[in-house]
């Protein structure tokens, strides 16, 4: 991202204990982040009927994290809960976070965004299943679309990078800006949650809006010509955010993450022709068109044929076996990043692909029967392997007198 000249904000830090400011910390939430924070170029709000992250045009970095929660202490969670949305008011705002202390305790604010500023800074924060144990009392508030995801063909899970009670899903356009987000939370975290898995994704890899080319995946090819559009509300109201019709109040205008490291094995990728390789996909690779069209936002015609008769874009390409037409017309809004984790120690091949995170109203009837489908029909699916995997109901967004935690806590 390119900055106005100015447009970097000095941010101030003042030392102290992190645990210890939590009461300092919360009672300087921002009533809108931005609004005292004049030079910080561009930000995005923290309060609002839904949470920032989800329906916000994508930035260009992605820092995800869960956690398990230690104990069994709900004021402590509650408190905990109300203390990270008060520092994510003010990190989203590119403000560092405050309070009393001196040179001889630790800093409130680990500090390695100083001087950088908010770079469109989002945090999403949800629940996961295993949150809604005895632990805390909250058995009979578990969403019925908060259903343990089953079990896929194909599925090849570590249990460490799978699961958590929590997660918080930080967005930015500068890298360093996302993690030092997540760096604060987790160390204002202990005590209360442990750190359970962090995953670090680059590059937007959906079209969500905007008027940037379609970024490309590291298949190479065009990722999110026919997803959602945020902006298309009646869309997002039909899909992604949580009506008045569920069984749990406290989670209306809130929607539902799915997300899944998706592991590719990009040596036998690299070793499939020009054609293996689009017809998987259904498009050309250079364009992003549908095969047998010329451009890439042509409609995707699943009963055109080609010269031999046989359907011009295949039984099993992933574009056919994905999209709504075959789907019973179930869609989801997907936030997807690329990741690099080194390499695999076993094989020395690449340890990359795609961290795929979705929204939606219903996991059950959007997400589980489409990747059922997926696992079972999808030639992509000869080049990938489902390392890991989380469900989380996110809540609608805080406001005023209401931090992350207050409907359910």
């Amino acid at each position: 991202m390119t900055d106005r000249p100015g447009a970097m904000s000095r941010r101030r830090l003042l030392a102290g204990s992190g645990l210890a400011t939590a009461a300092v910390v919360a009672a300087a939430v921002p009533g809108a982040a931005g609004a005292d924070t004049p030079g910080t170029g561009a930000t995005e709000p923290f309060l609002g009927e839904h949470q920032s992250g989800i329906a916000t045009p994508e930035q260009a970095r992605l820092v995800f994290a869960t956690y398990d929660v230690s104990g069994t202490d709900r004021a402590g969670l509650a408190a905990l809960l109300a203390t990270w949305s008060a520092a994510a008011g003010r990190m989203t705002a590119g403000r560092s976070l405050e309070g009393a202390g001196g040179p001889a305790a630790p800093p409130v604010d680990t500090g390695e965004a100083l001087d950088l500023p908010a770079s469109r800074l989002t945090l999403t924060l949800g629940y996961g299943p295993t949150l809604f144990d005895d632990r805390f009392g909250l058995a009979s508030r578990r969403p019925a679309a908060l259903a343990d995801l089953p079990a896929f063909p194909g599925d090849a899970l570590d249990p460490s990078r799978s699961g958590g009670d929590l997660c918080v899903q930080a967005c930015a356009d500068d890298a360093q800006v996302a993690f030092h987000a997540v760096h604060n939370l987790t160390r204002l975290g202990l005590g209360t949650v442990t750190l359970r898995y962090l995953q670090v994704g680059f590059g937007r890899t959906a079209g969500a809006g905007g008027g940037a080319p379609t970024p490309r995946n590291l298949l190479g090819f065009k990722d999110g010509t026919a997803n959602l559009d945020p902006a298309d509300g009646r869309a997002m109201d039909t899909f992604v955010w949580v009506d008045g019709s569920g069984d749990q109040a406290w989670m209306r205008g809130g929607s539902y993450l799915v997300a899944r490291r998706i592991r590719v094995h990009l040596e036998a990728w690299d070793r499939s022709t020009l054609d293996d390789q689009e017809r998987t996909i259904g498009r050309v690779k250079a364009s992003g068109a549908p095969l047998g069209s010329a451009h890439e936002r042509d409609p995707l015609d699943l009963r055109a044929l080609d010269d031999f008769g046989a359907p011009r874009i295949p039984d099993d390409a992933h574009v056919r076996v994905a999209a709504p037409a075959t789907n019973h017309g179930a869609a989801l809004l997907r936030r997807g990043y690329s990741f690099v984790d080194g390499t695999d120690p076993t094989t020395g091949e690449l340890d990359a692909g795609l961290f795929f995170v979705c929204f939606q109203k219903d996991p059950r009837h959007q997400f589980v029967p489409i990747q059922q489908r997926l696992a079972g029909q999808d030639a992509l699916t000869t080049y990938l392997s489902h390392t890991g995997s989380g469900l989380f109901a996110c809540p609608p967004g805080p406001g005023p007198g209401r931090p992350w935690g207050h409907g359910l806590l």
